[in-house]
């Protein structure tokens, strides 16, 4: 699965970068690059990275986080996750990074792919 990346502004001015599919060593700097496009464009006072979408992230993706993470901070500008899938949400507490990011709560209420039900049996 490849990775699209949508942005929006709100009405309150915080921009939402919206990743969709797989974060991986193929694709992990469009995270960076579209963070720094909206750094670039304007200087939002927030910026939501909004993870519901995201079915896989490896260790390149999260330093892609940590990377457009900093970059956002020495901009004064707030990064935090939003909304991550259970698979983000999960890779972000094992990292020890999630409180970095705003420690949210995984999205419950995404339909999220990557959660797939434990099968017990023999």
């Amino acid at each position: 699965m490849t990775l699209s990346i949508t942005t929006s502004t709100k009405p309150s001015g915080v921009v939402e970068v919206s990743p969709m599919g797989e974060i991986d060593v193929e694709n992990a700097y469009e995270i960076k690059d579209a963070v720094a496009e909206q750094l670039a464009t304007g200087m939002p006072e927030r910026i939501e990275l909004d993870m519901h979408g995201v079915t896989f992230i490896d260790s390149v993706g999260i330093s892609a986080l940590v990377a457009a993470f900093q970059l956002a901070s020495v901009s004064g500008v707030k990064l935090v996750v939003t909304r991550p899938s259970r698979f983000a949400h999960r890779q972000l507490w094992v990292t020890g990074l999630l409180g970095l990011f705003g420690a949210p709560e995984p999205c419950t209420d995404c339909g999220d792919p990557a959660h797939r039900p434990l099968v017990s049996g023999a």
